[in-house]
């Protein structure tokens, strides 16, 4: 078997905010296997001041990959804790490499039988005018849960369109998640929860930088919104560890990004905790191509979680690969009718 990895840049239909900044590319390296005629393709994507493997000797780390690549899975693993963007698309290429198909990695009712996953429309930072345009399409393209990041414009306005969506929609009609991204200050964070919760949001994400442990163990106890633990989880490796983080911050949800917390596995382990603990999850892809973020929908279909996933980021950029990942009245599928533009493929995989 021969590994070889090959960079490529995603572009952003428009600028998407978060309150760490605007993004207008996404870079992404494929990992694919080959041997006779045969191989099989997976994602290492990083998310650049958030990613624990966003390091200068990346690439390099890729390259060391490719010339082990005969170490197999498990020794690659093993040796690559601290890379868990690497991991995943490890996994994601051996699995892709024994299956019948690349692309098929699960063989489950969502891949066979076009069954699909409820997922949230998300709602991008920047101007009122930008903000309330991709609510109302959200609405029209029959989303029933909605996820707005909030932190970066003035906190009166978010109120304002949050507002002014429940004006419109009860809770029933749709579910409303928002997404600090850690932008309140540890001081102010719970006064702002006590006015963000008038609206009947399902949760907050991440309200105050990750490492404020105290601080956050308070919020969660105090909180009269359930408060989802993102970036809190990124960097921590060990069981051990994983398990007094929440034990003591005591979080009401834990949202988990495969490509950040060493794919599949430690994603896993991440779960096993949470269920012992009563903490609800959801799965939540990190930007991916649809590459990764196939690999990552049908392995969340296995988990049979029924809340809306975080998994409908296919359409952000101009030159994703084309797949059958079809988003549609809130739900995400695989459809028949639609194929991989396999001539994309074949450039990756030369």
């Amino acid at each position: 078997m021969k590994a070889s990895c090959k960079k490529y840049i995603l572009n952003f239909k428009r600028p998407s905010g978060t309150s760490r900044g605007v993004l207008t590319q996404k870079e992404t390296w494929f990992l694919v296997l080959k041997e006779n005629n045969k191989y099989g393709i997976g994602e290492c994507g990083i998310l650049r001041g958030l990613s624990v493997d966003d390091v200068p000797e990346y690439e390099e780390k890729l390259q060391w990959v490719c010339a082990n690549i005969h170490l197999g899975k498990d020794k690659l693993l093993e040796a690559l804790i601290e890379f868990p963007s690497i991991q995943f698309g490890i996994e994601q290429a051996f699995l892709s490499f024994v299956s019948e198909i690349p692309f098929k990695l699960f063989p489950f009712d969502f891949l066979h039988k076009e069954k699909p996953i409820s997922i949230n429309g998300l709602i991008w930072m920047g101007d009122e005018s930008f903000m309330l345009e991709q609510i109302q399409q959200k609405l029209e393209a029959g989303f029933s849960c909605i996820k707005m990041k909030i932190g970066a414009i003035d906190f009166d306005t978010e109120i304002k369109l949050l507002a002014s969506i429940r004006k419109k929609y009860s809770q029933e009609e749709i579910e409303l998640r928002v997404d600090a991204n850690g932008a309140f200050l540890p001081n102010e964070a719970l006064n702002k929860l006590k006015t963000l919760s008038q609206f009947n949001l399902h949760s907050i994400e991440q309200p105050i930088k990750q490492g404020n442990i105290l601080e956050m163990k308070s919020l969660c106890k105090a909180t009269p919104l359930p408060i989802a633990l993102d970036e809190e989880l990124i960097g921590i490796f060990n069981v051990t560890k994983k398990q007094e983080l929440l034990q003591t911050i005591q979080p009401q949800y834990i949202i988990l990004k495969p490509s950040l917390v060493g794919g599949f596995k430690g994603t896993q382990e991440w779960i096993s905790i949470a269920d012992k603990l009563g903490i609800g999850w959801w799965i939540t892809s990190a930007l991916e191509s649809n590459i990764g973020l196939n690999a990552i929908t049908q392995w969340t279909y296995t988990l049979n979680n029924n809340m809306p996933q975080g998994l409908g980021t296919g359409s952000l950029y101009t030159n994703n690969i084309e797949s059958p990942l079809t988003v549609k009245n809130g739900q995400i599928f695989y459809s028949k009718q639609k194929q991989w533009n396999i001539n994309k493929i074949e450039e990756i995989c030369i």
